[in-house]
């Protein structure tokens, strides 16, 4: 490729250049288990604003579609589809049934950039494949999905048999189905002590950018808009943080006052950490454990750049960790299967059966560990990105069998507004679908992120 076209692919200004860019970021991710944000932020690295917005959006829209892609290259792909030529259907596809292009612009896009590659030979393969589907999307009659609703509905939204089936017993059918397809795409942020909400919804209304605000949370604010946050005075001077406001849920169930001493056993990349000495006002101690050492200098620039002067970071394995000391709030914010309808669309290409079973055992490790730096008296506090009873209120009860001396706490108030938010109201109908033992939110009902957060106290009753 020549160096002008390079350099036009690296700044995005082309409809080519925006495609090719959302193929390399798509390839990362499908081949070397990239990150979507982190392969999207390394990619469009002085991209101009309108584009990178429209090469996220095509990546993010691609990724959450994969599996029904791949539903339809089966179908009309006859024979073995390589992985190259698999992701350039898989955007073709994106293109066609869910981002509006017209037929012609998908279908020559798609066979262009097949060239591009050095695919030239397959560009007809391509062309045939995306033409009958777009013509059999015209004419209402793409190749079906399968009737059973949890084959359907994991063919469409690519989550796990097992976990649809799941879905669909506990929640109800049409409620599964409202909730696989509720993406959550709102940039939230939130202010850094010692700056105010109050100070940062001036300053944005200064700059212009609207917003809206949170729901739960007084200090969550919801940009409105494609706001690249990285490049804003506030966000460099520490003044702003990039937080879901189901994130700061999580950090709310803490309950943490000034002078606390805190545990966040998984704590990269900060954010976590860094809201909860926020609300501290950077009194106390807090420490952030992460167990690979990359993600602890990641979880150590966050809370540098923030200003969080009283954490303390450790490259510390959760579940083997080890130590006579005791806290006030134990956070276990655990790795989990990712399925909340966020900003994590790469883990519907991930996720198995198998792999969230594995999670779940995971977690519960780290949970039981975890218990171990409880102050009598003092709150576990256990939180997944996920819609998963497995990896939930099974792990809660799974606990709770193991450590009787820890007791669940309601979480009701969270949703009351006791942060300071609107509060909840035509959720209430929807209770019985929040869990016994802790809450579990929906991106369909509340508008974020699908967390679960649960909040158990310790009692001073020894545990032998």
């Amino acid at each position: 490729m020549s160096g002008t076209f390079e350099n036009e692919i690296k700044r995005g200004n082309t409809e080519k250049g925006v495609r090719r860019i959302a193929y390399e970021v798509i390839k990362d991710v499908t081949a070397n288990d990239a990150y979507a944000n982190l392969a999207l932020k390394e990619a469009l690295n002085g991209a101009e604003q309108r584009r990178a917005s429209s090469v996220t959006a095509l990546v993010y829209t691609v990724l959450e579609n994969a599996s029904y892609a791949d539903y339809l290259i089966a179908h009309y792909a006859k024979g073995r589809v390589q992985g190259s030529i698999r992701n350039i259907l898989r955007i073709g596809i994106t293109e066609l049934l869910f981002m509006d292009a017209p037929d012609h612009a998908a279908v020559n896009g798609a066979a262009e950039l097949t060239r591009d590659i050095g695919k030239a030979k397959l560009c007809g393969f391509v062309n045939g494949v995306l033409r009958a589907i777009a013509r059999d999307n015209a004419e209402n009659r793409l190749f079906p999905l399968p009737k059973d609703p949890a084959e359907r509905l994991s063919a469409r939204y690519g989550i796990p048999k097992g976990l649809t089936g799941e879905y669909v017993n506990a929640l109800g059918l049409d409620f599964a189905q409202d909730m696989l397809c509720s993406r959550v795409h709102e940039l939230t942020v939130r202010a850094q002590y010692p700056f105010t909400t109050d100070a940062l919804k001036a300053e944005l209304e200064k700059q212009g950018i609207a917003f809206s605000l949170g729901k739960y949370d007084k200090n969550a604010l919801v940009l409105d808009g494609g706001i690249n946050v990285a490049e804003l005075p506030l966000f460099k001077e520490g003044k702003l943080a990039v937080q879901s406001e189901s994130a700061m849920l999580c950090v709310r169930a803490c309950r943490v006052s000034e002078g606390m001493s805190v545990l966040d056993t998984c704590a990269a990349p900060g954010g976590k950490s860094a809201y909860l000495a926020s609300l501290m006002r950077n009194t106390g101690s807090i420490t952030a454990w992460e167990v690979h050492e990359h993600r602890t200098e990641l979880l150590r620039a966050t809370l540098d750049r923030l200003g969080a002067e009283n954490c303390v970071c450790k490259t510390v394995d959760a579940v083997y960790a080890q130590g006579g000391e005791k806290y006030d709030i134990v956070l276990c914010d655990a790795p989990c299967s990712g399925l909340g309808g966020g900003g994590k669309p790469d883990a519907l290409i991930r996720r198995t059966d198998e792999g969230i079973a594995e999670l779940a055992d995971i977690q519960l490790k780290i949970l039981l560990n975890a218990a171990n730096f409880v102050k009598d008296g003092g709150a576990l506090v256990y939180s997944t990105c996920t819609v998963s009873r497995r990896e939930n209120e099974g792990n809660i009860e799974r606990f709770l069998e193991k450590r009787p001396d820890f007791s669940p706490e309601s979480l009701a108030w969270l949703l009351r507004g006791e942060g300071g938010g609107a509060g909840e109201n035509e959720n209430a109908a929807f209770s019985e679908k929040r869990g016994r033992l802790g809450i579990q939110l929906f991106p369909n009902i509340d508008g974020m992120d699908g967390f679960y957060i649960a909040r158990l106290i310790k009692t001073e009753a020894n545990h032998k």
